[in-house]
């Protein structure tokens, strides 16, 4: 299915834990981008948040302390359709219809699922079934371009597959293909222990905390044994990895040059690091608590956004039930 309007891009944040850096890092600073190319639809997923916490008002304010984040961090309302992903039923619906094509083997083979199963995650069937919502996600709003992660790379292929089942089930041409768009480099951004950061991992720096919470993270960065005075590789240092995400490239190579040299000490690169993080989203910080001194506005942009998106997704819908033969409009409640 083609047509010319502009490059559909869309991609959505979980409100599952305080962002970090590697969220900025692997999406968000490619969304901010990414909304001045294209027509930028990007959610909250809130439904997907489900498979981790249960506990409403954990949910309500980590889904309002996303919307603070984005907003704060580039975002523009008038530039990007920004919602609440349960505030777009649709895409549950759509969920039903790709889950009668879908086949478990494809579902067995998630290297997410897998390894979030590895690290002890309970097992639950929202968690398992989670790539069939994503491509509902995708799907419903003919989405041509989702930035990822290449941990998320399988299920932007799942959801391939998924539009093609329903294709050739139904024979019809409904979905768009969409594919996926790794940041530049595709750097994973390493978390304290080393691992890439995650908040399932507990192993994150906070992208608004300051003062003691923010250089406890920094400090707590895991080290080889080297003393101060050994030489040191700049690529095996997960504060290097980190700095020259935050520094300027000059600063970047300042402390490869004298890690590498030796004489310079981890807890020394640590201050450097924290220093850099501070000055890197000072700016944000600053508007960040402007904007959560006005939550009526917060919430209109969302409820703003959630109209545009049931709208795109609506017509997806009609054309879905269409094809499989329960013509008219969706169940879901009109749009208003």
């Amino acid at each position: 299915m083609t047509d010319s309007r502009p490059q559909r891009i869309l991609s959505g944040v979980q409100p599952s834990g305080k962002l970090h850096l590697g969220n900025y890092f692997g999406a968000i600073q490619q969304h901010i981008e990414l909304q001045h190319q294209g027509d930028a639809f990007y959610f909250i997923a809130d439904y997907h948040a489900l498979t981790t916490i249960q506990d409403r008002a954990q949910l309500a304010a980590a889904v309002h302390d996303v919307a603070l984040d984005y907003l704060a961090l580039g975002l523009d309302p008038e530039q990007a359709c920004f919602w609440r992903q349960s505030d777009v039923p649709e895409v549950c619906e759509l969920t039903w219809f790709l889950s009668s094509v879908t086949g478990m083997g494809l579902l067995e083979r998630g290297h997410s699922y897998k390894d979030k199963v590895a690290r002890g995650i309970t097992p639950r069937a929202g968690l398992f079934f989670y790539p069939v919502l994503m491509a509902a996600d995708i799907l419903a709003f003919r989405s041509d371009v989702v930035p990822v992660g290449k941990d998320q790379v399988q299920h932007i292929e799942m959801t391939q597959d998924m539009a093609e089942a329903f294709h050739a089930a139904y024979d019809c041409q409904v979905f768009q293909r969409p594919e996926s768009r790794l940041a530049e480099g595709g750097a994973v951004v390493p978390g304290t222990d080393g691992q890439k950061m995650s908040k399932s991992y507990r192993n994150t720096i906070e992208i608004f905390a300051t003062g003691k919470p923010l250089k406890k993270s920094v400090m707590s960065i895991v080290t080889d044994s080297l003393g101060v005075d050994e030489p040191k590789d700049p690529e095996a240092c997960a504060v290097f990895q980190i700095y020259r995400l935050v520094a300027e490239p000059e600063q970047a190579d300042e402390m490869a040059r004298r890690l590498a040299a030796g004489g310079y000490g981890y807890g020394d690169a640590k201050k450097t690091l924290l220093a850099a993080i501070d000055e890197h989203f000072g700016p944000a910080r600053e508007r960040r608590a402007a904007l959560a001194a006005r939550p009526d506005e917060v919430a209109g942009i969302l409820a703003e956004g959630a109209r545009r998106a049931r709208a795109e997704a609506r017509g997806v819908l009609e054309q879905v039930r269409e094809a499989v033969g329960m013509a008219g409009a969706p169940c879901a409640a009109p749009v208003p």
